[in-house]
């Protein structure tokens, strides 16, 4: 079967799935592919590349079928479908948050971040919303996929771990030294990963809602 970019991404991506952008390289690639790696020179010219490439592929699943109209609606479906494509590509958190995603399905993506605010505010305000939200999702995302691989490296659930760990904890809230980390360990909730994010977006839209102001009619 000839070569083409669309085979030879899909190859990178099945390659970071099973053992993270670590397992990525063009002579891996090509060897997933029963082809030469000089081959692949001919459709991609560095790892870098196809890194993008295979970003923007993945960002083909994250863009809905359909808008929400309304833009806090079209701004949390985009958010859980970035979360959720990430689960599915634990290796996409490593490359989130770095320069613009300029391949078509990222442009698409960030042309509806934009979209869902477009009439609400000035511009540069909605930049800032839709940098903020990012930002947010960037840094949530990264936390959950961190926590998931302690548990793989580690071999212990959350739970086992919170066991594992209590008898140190406990002697060192003992201490006195950390009345407000003592308080929040013993009167915080614990939720799960997904309330925990689906809470955290929905008061960063809040901030955001705050500094919109629709401009009137002319």
């Amino acid at each position: 079967m000839p070569l083409d970019r669309e085979r030879i991404v899909a190859a990178a991506i099945a390659l970071a799935d099973e053992g993270g952008l670590e397992a990525v390289s063009l002579r891996k690639v090509a060897a997933r592919l029963n082809a030469g790696p000089m081959r692949l020179y001919g459709y991609i010219s560095t790892k870098q590349e196809l890194f993008d490439l295979m970003v923007d592929e993945v960002h083909a699943e994250i863009l809905p079928a359909e808008q929400p109209g309304d833009w806090r609606e079209a701004l949390r479906v985009l958010a859980h479908r970035t979360r959720q494509a990430a689960l599915r590509h634990v290796w996409l958190a490593d490359l989130l948050g770095g320069r613009p995603t300029l391949g078509p399905n990222g442009m698409a993506v960030t042309e509806a971040k934009l979209a869902a605010l477009d009439g609400f505010a000035d511009i540069d305000t909605v930049l800032r919303a839709v940098e903020i939200v990012s930002s947010y999702l960037t840094g949530a995302i990264r936390r959950e996929i961190a926590n998931l691989r302690a548990e793989r490296v580690t071999g212990l659930s959350k739970r086992e771990w919170q066991r594992a760990s209590g008898p140190h904890l406990t002697k060192m809230l003992a201490t006195g030294r950390f009345p407000a980390l003592t308080k929040a360990v013993h009167d915080g909730a614990d939720v799960d990963a997904e309330t925990s994010f689906a809470t955290g977006l929905d008061w960063v839209l809040d901030a955001v809602a705050a500094k919109l102001t629709r401009p009137p009619a002319v």
